[in-house]
């Protein structure tokens, strides 16, 4: 129980310091402390817990009760407030609405559910979101501290505020924790909205209108999912008496009718996510520095919204909610998938592919299969170490180029090798066989197919083959040889390094240790969740294919280099006039002087954002509307669903 409570409040502390300290070598230091202390203890955690049965916590304490009700009404009050401020009054009425909702339900109401709670539990899904939030968003945060030094150096004009920045980033992490360790409906509530108000002020961090505007964007979209949450909590309290997460799945096996809690729960799930409807928000996070990004893309924020719905997804099998968050999903992954290859800035790329493989993870959780939650688990833990070490690398690229558009990056090979292997790594994790992704896209494909769910196989094959297309592109233009290209000078840091080797170890590495993941970190949930044993997605066979596929992958990008470094190799090449020699240039028929470049493809025309995301927002609009009016005609019918 200690280990849990520190898990929870320690992150707290080094929040405070950082929010004091302005000398930088005291900063670093903290950080670096903070996160080698809750990597340990979330390895120790993993220790303890895993394998053995799931671990309930009482803890009797009115007065915490309390202090999260005063939090969350002062937590409204300033989003009222700034809200009025901004003049973005849909903010103040969302946050007023919740909240009033959430302290009537808490202090007013006469409902069966107050009774104590198991405030904690931990069980193998906690465990795995723990380390996900420890391992990869600590690394962020180191990444960070000498990111943020050369940034502000680089942008001037914007205020430096670092302690504010770090404060944040670790109260991120303390409410990370939160989520995943609490089984109190209120304290899921609670810490999920800590997550709101912090992803808010770290999107505006530079406070320009731009991030202004999307930071807003980003808490209202939220806040939807907010008041979807308080409703949820609401029904349950008052109709069923319940207030804790795992009640609500054990009403459920025991026959009750949840399916309008569920379509709630969802909903905030959905909208945490950012798919569609909800996906504007997450786009305009690329706004803020690249660390930030990293975090809500790949160990928090998003994270949160899909671990929920694989936590509700047995409620989700069969039924209308289920098949809205299917259909959400499904629209979210093929949409994204081929936006994205409309995209150059290397941010909106991996924005866009965030959202798409999200979008996968959020319709395995709609089937509610054993093997579509094996492939959704797969996915959240490849997705998080893969996404974040791509964009910690365009981070530090962009800091050497002055530039994170893909085209910049054409023959990085040559310029900057030791970061071009670093993203082509990142880049192989993504999509290429065996990394863990394409396992994974493989299993959801077959949990598709063997639940007849046509219409979604159909969107990710299709989807899939967008994805092939601009990660290929991505990674020609890193791979691109040009002749007398000068090595730029590398102005990445220790601290940098140190968070992009580690990213790229643990890629190939859970690629290796794949098998031994599910068998020990997956097999258990499905157990727990679907009373399964035995599970065998990928054969034996399978598996060592994929085994010489990654040999082959690891030596891919080595044997490139070895071949690009080699200068006698080298050959002019004819370009339909009078070459000059550079491989570049060359004089045409009327003694002109023209520069040949190559350009990848982005189709903007047919798959551009503004032509396929107002689509793919009014489809989810119209999903998730026409599963709310359906469900409110069954409860006023009288209906079951």
């Amino acid at each position: 129980m200690s280990i849990i409570i520190f898990l929870i409040i320690f992150p707290l502390f080094s929040a405070f310091i950082l929010a004091l300290t302005k000398n930088e070598i005291i900063r670093g230091l903290t950080i670096r402390v903070s996160i080698c202390m809750l990597a340990s203890v979330s390895f120790l955690l993993a220790a303890q817990y895993f394998g053995n049965p799931d671990k309930y916590y009482l803890i009797n304490s009115e007065i915490i009760n309390y202090v999260i009700l005063s939090i969350e009404f002062i937590i409204a009050i300033y989003i009222i407030q700034i809200g009025i401020k901004y003049k973005r009054y849909m903010v103040s009425f969302l946050s007023f609405v919740q909240t009033s909702s959430m302290l009537f339900f808490e202090l007013g109401g006469n409902h069966s559910a107050k009774k104590m709670s198991h405030h904690i539990f931990v069980d193998d899904l906690s465990i795995i979101m723990v380390l996900i939030i420890a391992v990869i968003g600590g690394l962020i945060c180191i990444f960070a501290i000498a990111y943020m030094k050369d940034y502000h150096k680089q942008h001037s004009e914007i205020e430096d505020r670092r302690r504010l920045f770090f404060s944040l980033m670790f109260l991120f992490l303390s409410s990370m924790f939160g989520i995943v360790l609490s089984n109190d409906l209120v304290w899921v509530y609670f810490f999920w909205e800590i997550t709101t108000l912090c992803s808010f002020l770290l999107i505006g961090y530079t406070k320009s209108k731009e991030a202004i505007d999307n930071s807003f964007t980003a808490l209202f979209m939220n806040l939807i999912g907010g008041v979807g949450f308080a409703a949820a909590i609401i029904y349950l309290g008052f109709g069923f008496g319940i207030t804790e997460l795992r009640d609500v799945l054990s009403a459920s096996q025991s026959g009750v009718n949840l399916v309008i809690p569920a379509t709630f729960l969802a909903i905030a799930g959905i909208s945490k996510s950012a798919q569609l409807p909800f996906s504007k928000w997450l786009l305009g996070a690329m706004v803020a520095p690249t660390p930030i990004s990293a975090l809500l893309h790949s160990s928090t924020m998003v994270k949160a919204g899909v671990y929920l719905l694989i936590r509700i997804s047995p409620l989700l099998r069969g039924n209308i909610s289920g098949h809205m968050v299917i259909l959400v999903g499904g629209v979210t992954f093929l949409c994204m998938s081929f936006i994205a290859i409309s995209q150059s800035d290397a941010k909106k790329v991996l924005a866009y592919s965030t959202m798409a493989n999200l979008g996968l993870i959020v319709a395995c959780t709609g089937i509610g299969t054993y093997e579509a939650i094996w492939a959704s688990v797969m996915l959240i833990i490849f997705h998080a170490v893969a996404k974040s070490l791509m964009f910690l690398s365009v981070g530090a690229t962009e800091q050497n180029l002055g530039s994170r558009d893909i085209e910049d990056m054409h023959g990085l090979i040559v310029k900057l090798p030791e970061l071009a292997l670093i993203m082509a790594i990142g880049i192989a994790g993504m999509f290429l066989a065996p990394f863990g992704m394409l396992i994974s896209k493989w299993a959801a494909l077959k949990a598709f197919i063997d639940s007849k769910n046509i219409i979604i196989v159909i969107m990710l094959v299709y989807g899939s083959a967008a994805t092939l297309f601009y990660w290929t592109k991505w990674l020609g233009k890193l791979a691109a040889v040009i002749p007398n290209s000068e090595r730029l000078k590398n102005t990445v840091k220790r601290d940098e390094w140190v968070a992009l080797i580690s990213h790229a170890i643990l890629v190939v590495g859970l690629c290796v240790m794949f098998p031994i993941i599910s068998k020990k970190l997956i097999e258990p949930l499905l157990l727990d969740m679907f009373n399964v044993t035995g599970v065998n997605i990928i054969s034996q066979g399978n598996q060592h294919i994929m085994t010489m596929m990654l040999v082959m992958i690891i030596m891919l990008p080595f044997g490139m280099r070895y071949l690009t470094s080699r200068e006698e190799k080298l050959a002019t090449v004819y370009m339909g006039g009078v070459n000059i020699g550079d491989n570049r240039s060359f004089d045409g028929a009327f003694g002109e002087s023209k520069k040949m470049y190559l350009s990848s493809w982005y189709m903007e025309k047919y798959f551009g954002e503004k032509k396929l995301l107002p689509i793919g927002i009014l489809i989810g609009q119209v999903i998730i509307i026409s599963t709310l009016i359906f469900n409110t005609f069954v409860v006023f019918r009288g209906g079951a669903m």
